[in-house]
């Protein structure tokens, strides 16, 4: 791959990119009601994608030893905790990612 054949997926990518962020501000200008099924999809949406998040992360749990699975639950009850507790996901995905961390590098190694 040639720096010219670099530079032109680079900014073709970078045009759709920008184009699928701008789109949906253009059809759904101050002008224009949004339409009941994309509101009820921005309030339903959020939640799936969590679930399959939540999903996704669990689904090669191990249960042949203590250390293949023991972090990972520990890891989510911090999610789920510190989320019920303070209400921030943010806070919440750094907690559980960081005491995932720290078991398997330091306690589960």
């Amino acid at each position: 791959m040639t720096d010219l054949h670099a530079v032109i997926c680079i900014a073709i990518i970078s045009l759709v990119t920008v184009l699928l962020r701008f789109i949906p501000f253009l059809i759904f200008s101050g002008k224009r009601k949004t339409p009941p099924v994309i509101t009820y999809l921005s309030t339903k949406l959020p939640y799936a994608i969590m679930g399959m998040l939540v999903i996704y992360c669990l689904k090669d749990i191990s249960f042949s030893g203590v250390s293949s699975f023991v972090p990972q639950l520990i890891a989510s009850g911090i999610v789920a905790g510190s989320y019920v507790w303070k209400r921030n996901t943010l806070l919440s995905i750094v907690l559980g990612t960081a005491a995932y961390m720290v078991m398997i590098q330091c306690i589960f190694c």
